[in-house]
């Protein structure tokens, strides 16, 4: 089951991935997570991303789609995969379709976990953030569930920055829900509901 996870920050894309990633044993691959990983391994992409996040730019699609293909050739991607903050328009969703076709493989579906604005921005600004783990929790939450360490606010889980998230998601991110509509593989779940029967509406979505 190869899936392309779609849904505005804060829609709780995380919770589900994390979930389908423990019962099923596909791959999650955050484009963030990788690129971060590169960095900090200095491998080739890595030193060529490191450039364009120095100067403030995004990264170029190419680049990303390299560390994207890396991955998905790692072992643990084998059962399947879970792509999260990739792609993030119709023209990286195109190369994505198109690099995937010369590795054997497609997409399956396109999850879009949909949240009303409102409620993420609540969310969000209430949420907490390990700084060694990444692990996310209420607000309230001073120690890492997973492992000990500090828990802070994040500066883009304020809401003026969150109102800002939102409409660049918006203006970016949405005509992909028309792209793999017109694919014939979206998958909508409503997200504005409790995490476990978010999840339980994906399986059946998702025939698993």
């Amino acid at each position: 089951m190869n899936i392309v996870l779609l849904g505005a920050p804060g829609a709780g894309k995380g919770t589900q991935a994390q979930r389908l990633v423990a019962d099923f044993g596909l791959a999650h691959i955050s484009t963030g997570d990788l690129l971060r990983a590169a960095v900090k391994a200095q491998s080739p992409l890595g030193v060529e991303a490191k450039k364009y996040m120095d100067a403030g730019q995004l990264v170029p699609d190419q680049l990303v789609i390299d560390l994207v293909k890396e991955r998905l050739g790692a072992d643990d991607a084998q059962k399947g995969f879970i792509l999260d903050g990739f792609p993030r328009n119709t023209a990286q969703a195109v190369t994505l379709d198109s690099e995937l076709s010369q590795m054997g493989l497609s997409l399956d579906a396109a999850l879009l976990v949909s949240v009303k604005p409102e409620v993420i921005i609540e969310r969000l600004s209430s949420r907490r953030t390990c700084r060694s783990c990444g692990y996310t929790a209420p607000a309230g939450t001073d120690t890492c569930p997973n492992c000990g360490g500090e828990m802070y606010q994040r500066d883009d889980d304020k809401p003026e920055t969150i109102k800002n998230r939102l409409d660049v998601y918006e203006n970016q991110t949405s005509p992909l829900i028309e792209y793999y509509k017109g694919h014939g593989i979206l998958k909508e779940v409503d997200g504005d509901r409790d995490v476990t029967a978010v999840y339980a509406d994906v399986k059946k979505l998702l025939s698993l």
